[in-house]
């Protein structure tokens, strides 16, 4: 039995995980044993009311915790996406024992990108009013649905229920500052991590530029698989796609770097 830790990003939580979960089931990533536990970051989701630390250091120590208190066991298994694929990226340098398989998707850092790959000049529009508006649920969901996805099948299904999320757990406005200073100020260790690594990326993401984890896959000499039409949020645009991914990731022989 293995245990999955799954982490999102900025501002995000479980529950906007969707269809994933499932689909990883179904896709036999996982095997019919493993767990598949996901973790909120501090300020969002469950831990809404914390205060959200302001370096991805101090947010990885908070998950460390969080994941002993559950009664997980490691060596994990970490899939993360953007925020989260830094936390687990310093979970897995840092604290190499602990994680055996890693699943970065749509993630960034120095000095693998430079701040116009990290967060694209086009987005910048769309965070400034995102931050100026944030006490207007359905207008910022709006704003992340637009500037995350690709896939608008459900959008008002999709907005519906990140509304009643936000609703329900409320990211402060300083939490998301935080997180977001947390993203820019972190930078990876320049020893690539010693566990078996995957990364993926969407070829339209609107928020971060995908030659950030082209950069990264090279320099780690990990696979890169890149999603054709997905945004920012490929978990959401096509959680088939990403499951599969995974499986075929994990029926090749585990390859550990020395």
């Amino acid at each position: 039995m293995s245990d999955w830790i799954l982490l999102r990003g900025l501002t995000r939580e479980a529950r906007h995980w969707g269809e994933l979960p499932a689909a990883l089931r179904r896709s036999g990533a996982l095997c019919d044993d493993d767990r598949l536990t996901m973790l909120d970051l501090p300020g969002n989701g469950n831990h809404a009311g914390r205060r959200s630390p302001a370096t991805v250091a101090q947010i990885m120590s908070h998950l460390r915790t969080d994941a002993a208190l559950a009664g997980l066991h490691p060596p994990y298994r970490l899939l993360a996406m953007s925020l989260g694929g830094m936390v687990a990226t310093a979970w897995a340098q840092q604290h190499a024992d602990e994680v055996e398989r890693l699943v970065l998707i749509n993630t960034s850092m120095r000095p693998f990108g430079a701040l116009h790959q990290r967060l694209r000049p086009g987005a910048w529009p769309a965070v400034i009013g995102l931050m100026r508006s944030w006490h207007d649920g359905p207008r910022c969901e709006a704003i992340i649905h637009r500037l995350t996805c690709a896939n608008t099948d459900a959008r008002e299904a999709d907005l519906a229920r990140w509304t009643a999320i936000r609703a329900d757990a409320p990211v402060t406005r300083a939490n998301a500052l935080r997180q977001l200073l947390a993203a820019a100020r972190f930078r990876a260790g320049t020893v690539p991590p010693r566990c078996a690594t995957l990364l993926l990326s969407s070829a339209a993401d609107r928020l971060v530029s995908p030659a950030c984890s082209a950069r990264l896959a090279a320099a780690w000499s990990v696979p890169h698989r890149v999603h054709p039409w997905a945004g920012h949020d490929l978990p959401h645009d096509d959680p088939q796609w990403l499951a599969r991914q995974v499986a075929g990731w994990m029926a090749l022989p585990t390859v550990r770097s020395a």
